[in-house]
């Protein structure tokens, strides 16, 4: 969030990973773009918050997921759901530190939520 001074990228993928949007932020770096899309794609397709990922490879650090193509084991996406059903993610990197990733995809999803009733 550029408000806050982080440079950062972002991107939203859909139901089935595939990306919809992607912006990489004025001066991020380049790797951040890369990593907001690992982020988003992990979220969406385990359905839960990025982060969560990494506490499963915490608990179980031979966790089968580290081995497929596009999954990461860190904080920054959450799935985009209306009701239950989580029809994409969105995913940001750059921000120092994966808690303040998951802060500004937090805010961004609460900026829409009234259209994803």
């Amino acid at each position: 969030m550029q408000g806050q001074g982080y440079t950062v990228s972002v991107t939203v993928v859909g139901r089935n990973g595939e990306i919809i949007v992607r912006l990489r932020g004025d001066n991020s770096p380049p790797h951040t773009i890369e990593n907001s899309f690992k982020k988003a794609y992990t979220s969406r397709t385990f359905r839960v918050p990025s982060g969560e990922m990494a506490k499963r490879l915490k608990d179980n650090p031979t966790a089968a997921f580290v081995f497929l193509s596009n999954v990461v084991a860190a904080q920054g996406a959450l799935p985009i759901k209306i009701g239950e059903d989580a029809m994409g993610a969105a995913g940001i990197s750059g921000a120092p530190g994966g808690e303040k990733d998951e802060a500004c995809v937090k805010a961004g999803l609460d900026k829409v939520a009234d259209a994803l009733k």
